[in-house]
């Protein structure tokens, strides 16, 4: 069952109310940070592929990648089956990334069909691809194909935000925040919304940089 798609700010301002009655120290932080994003994105090869470019270099040097790609015309799946090494490290993709880049394209993903899988089949098969880990198969499935319960426990930022919204005497664990969340069962994407905007509020008053 796929259940739940967000598609507009509405879908997420309806979640934010049922957490806000479910959890008060949501409803607290929800005075503090304003309405939620919607934070929507196309799906397909071209956000997987820009999910690997980003991976393990600032956001800055990651911008400037893809835009190197795009002027190339190499962001379309049908592109890589018949570009070079030469023409990937000119864009300045590692070698790493070349190799994940082209398992991507060479692993036929059929975009359509994923729209329609379960949440946990869609994280399945998308870990199942080289340089894919858990966090972003679930980052895919929340902002890519708006899945509405859909939570990444392994994001850093939700484990402090957790940490400091609950006040938790450390930061929980992954295992700790997926079980956490479960009460947070239909809208789950919509606390990690939450979550990710309280971090920003909370850490500008501490008077800390958070990106």
């Amino acid at each position: 069952m796929v259940g739940r798609i967000i598609e507009t700010a509405d879908c997420v301002a309806e979640g934010a109310e049922w957490l806000a009655r479910r959890e008060p120290r949501f409803a607290t932080a929800l005075t503090m940070t304003g309405p939620l994003p919607l934070r929507r994105r196309a799906d397909g090869f071209s956000a997987l592929l820009d999910a690997i470019v980003s991976q393990q270099v600032s956001t800055a040097s990651a911008a400037a990648i893809w835009g190197r790609l795009q002027a190339a015309g190499l962001t379309e799946e049908a592109a890589w089956h018949k570009i070079t090494d030469d023409d990937l490290r000119a864009v300045g993709l590692s070698r790493q990334k070349m190799r994940y880049g082209r398992a991507l394209a060479l692993a036929g993903l059929n975009y359509d069909e994923l729209r329609l899988a379960p949440n946990g089949e869609v994280v399945e098969r998308l870990v199942a691809l080289p340089g894919i880990g858990r966090w972003t198969a679930e980052i895919y499935a929340m902002f890519s194909l708006g899945r509405a319960d859909v939570f990444a426990p392994g994001d850093l930022a939700l484990q402090e935000s957790a940490r400091l919204l609950f006040d938790l005497p450390d930061r929980p664990s992954e295992k700790a925040l997926r079980s956490m969340a479960e009460a947070w069962s239909p809208w789950r994407a919509v606390a990690a919304r939450l979550l990710w905007s309280y971090y920003r509020v909370a850490k500008r008053r501490e008077g800390v940089r958070t990106g």
